[in-house]
């Protein structure tokens, strides 16, 4: 080995012990306050906290970046006033305290200096490091999970969308008992939503004092639940299914614009918020082709980077909508700074709810935010994607054409004498088939279309004659 190999090997472990011995500020991530009034409501009403990770080179600090930015706008949606953020470099999390010993005393005096009531981790902690970092900064520490879980239970509104996140939850906590109690019973950090704050809305305050016997006996009763709602919404999608209405899914990162586009696209009024996962229950409406071809539009729950398994797990009857879909539409963020990352995220949980082999259309959404010169940049790295803007309805007339020409195939053609009296199967023709010919006669309505196998059983009475495609 030469000098100067000895030389870089020294400087490389010197530069490596130098950042393990550093608590990183991250630049650009504070919740920036300018209007007074605005200053006062928060004062009263947000929890302020401190934004805490771990990075390694191998990242890169444009990831990490990336990171901290995401994890700052789901503190924000949550309920509070991000005051400082800071990350450690280190290859793994220390098993006892996430941070090392030394960091740990370095962000007790942060958080104590800007008056910080809660810190948030951005990483999944174990109950020791939950418990063991908590005792060390002396305020409520939770962690990128149970923020989600807490930003799920603020917005969750249909019966069953708050069952899925009481279940979530209670998965959560059963294994965090000891480090959540001690937690509770000593800081609850701001006062939002009654005092509680973030991490301890939906049934955290109460299930947390119980034991793990009746979180058990509770967790069974809510699968149960679950159970039966979604037989429910079998039976409801086996009948849109018998009488062959395709099914397309929206789905996508979380704030996307999903469901600003179920809006465009059938007139429906779902709420629409530029905050991070502000459709949770999913919305079915009917939709129909510039051709006439009836079918269903459901959008669905957005995704994020690391997606708590028990999210997943507590909405798999809400999933099964894009598992079962004929289509889906999956949206993208173009003003989002790593859309590909988006993608990967997104298709990572298709493929964990059995989803990765529905046809996917890609949609390149919020065009109107970027100039030409990104919009070029998409085209050349998703070739097929088609680029529009709800805002501006710029591409949703070429999207519904996408649509219509991405359904299932209707395969039989036949021709009918339908009477009079028989509207209703006229009507079936019209919403479920594409009518090529109508012409009305004297004995009925004589019809050439192309229906599905179900319909061309209802109609075989009164065909005249027929051919397969």
């Amino acid at each position: 080995m030469t000098d100067a190999d000895d030389f870089d090997e020294f400087d490389a472990g010197a530069a490596d012990l130098a950042d393990r011995l550093s608590l990183k500020r991250v630049e650009g991530i504070r919740t920036d306050l300018t209007d007074i009034t605005e200053v006062e409501y928060r004062a009263l009403r947000l929890e302020r906290v401190v934004l805490v990770g771990i990075g390694s080179r191998a990242l890169g600090e444009a990831e990490v970046q990336r990171s901290f930015a995401e994890l700052q706008l789901l503190a924000e949606t949550a309920g509070s006033h991000v005051l400082d953020a800071v990350m450690q470099t280190r290859s793994v999390p220390d098993p006892a305290t996430y941070l090392g010993s030394g960091k740990v005393v370095e962000l007790h005096d942060l958080v104590h200096a800007v008056g910080a009531d809660t810190v948030i981790c951005d990483g999944e902690l174990t109950p020791a490091q939950l418990r063991n970092l908590e005792d060390a900064v002396g305020v409520k520490v939770i962690d990128r999970t149970a923020l989600i879980l807490d930003i799920f239970a603020q917005h969750a509104k249909s019966r069953e969308g708050k069952a899925q996140i009481e279940l979530a939850q209670l998965t959560y906590l059963r294994q965090r008992l000891r480090g959540w109690g001690g937690n509770l019973s000593r800081q609850v950090g701001g006062r939002a939503s009654g005092g509680v704050g973030i991490g301890g809305r939906g049934p955290g305050e109460t299930k947390i004092e119980t034991d793990r016997r009746r979180i058990g006996a509770r967790i069974t009763q809510l699968r149960a639940q679950l159970k039966q709602m979604a037989a429910t919404r079998t039976v409801k999608r086996a009948e849109r299914v018998r009488r062959e209405v395709p099914a397309v899914a929206i789905v996508g990162y979380t704030n996307a614009g999903k469901s600003s586009l179920l809006n465009a696209l059938t007139s429906a009024s779902v709420l629409v918020d530029d905050s991070l996962f502000a459709t949770l229950d999913p919305t079915t409406r009917r939709a129909e082709t510039p051709g006439g071809r009836v079918y269903t539009l459901t959008d669905t729950v957005g995704f994020i980077r690391r997606l708590p398994t028990e999210l997943v797990a507590s909405f798999a009857s809400t999933l099964e909508e894009a598992r079962d879909a004929d289509l889906l539409l999956h949206v993208v963020d173009a003003s989002d700074p790593d859309p590909a990352g988006q993608i990967a995220a997104v298709r990572e949980v298709l493929a964990g709810i059995a989803a990765a082999t529905v046809p996917e259309q890609l949609v390149i959404n919020k065009t109107d935010l970027v100039d030409e010169a990104v919009r070029a940049g998409l085209r050349s790295r998703f070739p097929g994607a088609l680029l529009v803007s709800v805002a501006t309805g710029e591409g949703l007339p070429e999207l519904v054409a996408a649509i219509e020409a991405r359904l299932p195939e209707l395969a039989i053609r036949l021709e009918v004498l339908l009477p009079y009296d028989r509207g209703d199967l006229l009507d079936r023709i019209h919403r479920q088939g594409r009518v090529e010919s109508a012409e009305h006669g004297a004995d009925g309505t004589r019809v050439t279309a192309l229906v599905g196998e179900a319909l061309a059983q209802a109609l075989a009475p009164y065909r005249v004659g027929s051919r397969s495609d």
